[in-house]
């Protein structure tokens, strides 16, 4: 089968379109056919591992794991014996974030319990380009955020994969949602459901006198005073990006010493948890039309390599997705 493979850091330049061997599934995963998978920030962040902190989990010199590609959705083409979930026929999507990566490749070997069946009136590609993005903004609104209906939330870089996400999230919860983004973005962000835009180069949402329950900024790219003077008393804030280093430590290590006992608080938001339950909630919510995956452009799975370096660029509205089947 054909795969992406990398087996030196560096840029985008460094991934090789090969020939590897199919695998079989043990007894306890699926096999999957993928036809399409997204691109993620942690794809270029591995591959380029950057920050340096990356070495120390998939090696100091060199990559020990080759692969790369967490999000997936395609048809079940064979199943371990211990497999109850799934069978051959199936179409599914997921994630294999911290399970191995893998997903830019024509063939898969999962778990079960990182799949979930899709609904049949969604293409592969929207399926494709949810898991990941979709996860990191219901785990860091709902769990870390306790996002409540009624709640005045802000979404900072609303354009992004994981900001469409958050809009449309936070309203799917009951929310007032405020999208932050650039003007070539404002139409889609309230396309997707914001009920307020603000154009960050015409105005800046930490210094126009709104106030909010609930910031989560999928960017990173803002001092801790700037989202404290943008919450209310008791708001809270999540971050779940960085603009660079000095913020990403800023954010970490002062953010929480700066929350209040009943107050104001902000954190980061974590690493994303791919699991079963939360799978099936975004597949609802897929389902029911409550969230879309907004895709700027797909590639072909040679072609993966022109697709990381797009993303790189940080100016992607929405998802970048691979195309892998036919």
């Amino acid at each position: 089968m054909k795969a992406i493979l990398y087996t030196q850091y560096g840029s985008p330049d460094v991934l090789q379109f090969k020939d590897v061997e199919k695998p079989t599934p043990k007894d306890n995963e699926v096999l999957v056919q993928i036809q399409a998978a997204s691109a993620n920030a942690l794809d270029w962040h591995f591959m380029r591992a950057a920050p340096f902190l990356a070495r120390l989990e998939n090696g100091l010199f060199k990559p020990k794991e080759t692969r790369l590609g967490a999000d997936f959705a395609g048809r079940v083409a064979a199943v371990g014996s211990r497999v109850t979930a799934f069978k051959p026929g199936d179409e599914v999507f997921g994630s294999n974030f911290g399970r191995g990566l893998g997903a830019f490749a024509e063939y898969l070997c999962v778990s079960e319990d990182v799949l979930t069946l899709k609904p049949a009136q969604v293409s592969f590609e929207t399926a494709a380009a949810a898991p990941t993005a979709a996860l990191t903004a219901l785990q860091g609104l709902r769990d870390k955020g306790q996002l409540q209906a009624g709640q005045k939330v802000l979404i900072n870089g609303a354009s992004g994969g994981v900001g469409t996400f958050a809009v449309q999230i936070a309203k799917a919860f009951g929310a007032e949602v405020t999208g932050v983004c650039s003007t070539r973005n404002v139409d889609m962000v309230r396309s997707i459901g914001a009920d307020h835009v603000i154009d960050y180069t015409q105005e800046d949402f930490t210094n126009n006198g709104q106030q909010y329950d609930l910031i989560y900024c999928a960017v990173g790219n803002r001092s801790i005073s700037d989202y404290m003077r943008a919450l209310k008393p008791q708001g809270v804030c999540i971050i779940a990006g960085f603009t660079s280093l000095r913020l990403m430590f800023e954010h970490m290590i002062m953010g929480p010493r700066r929350s209040k006992a009943g107050g104001q608080r902000l954190e980061p938001s974590g690493t994303v948890s791919p699991n079963k339950a939360d799978l099936d909630f975004v597949q609802k919510l897929l389902e029911t039309g409550k969230i879309n995956s907004i895709i700027e452009k797909c590639y072909p799975l040679s072609e993966t390599a022109e697709a990381i370096r797009h993303l790189e660029t940080g100016r992607v509205s929405g998802k970048v997705v691979i195309e892998v089947g036919n």
